[in-house]
């Protein structure tokens, strides 16, 4: 997923950081650490039909699933997780 090119840096930081908030509050409280993909997507709320939203941005938790690979996990925190996602999908 790639931000609009008519987003300023700062729009693009703000965008960010408001999704990242939100998975992180997402998996307030997940059974950390998360071993698997599908212990991750059980730890949303809605499962893989969580989403999160900002700037005319939409990721949901099924598709980040596509960022993800085995090596990342264990996952030990909605910190790291949020991180992930966020780089990998250029946000």
């Amino acid at each position: 997923m790639v931000i609009p090119d008519m987003t300023t840096p700062n729009e693009k930081k703000t965008i960010r950081d408001e999704l990242y908030s939100q998975i992180t509050g997402a998996l307030a409280n997940a059974p950390f650490p998360l071993k698997t993909p599908e212990e991750l997507l059980a730890a949303f709320p809605a499962g893989a039909d969580t989403t999160c939203s900002a700037g005319g941005i939409t990721l949901r938790a099924g598709d980040a699933g596509g960022l993800l690979t085995q090596g990342d996990f264990p996952i030990t925190s909605g910190d790291q997780i949020a991180s992930i996602i966020l780089d990998r999908a250029g946000i």
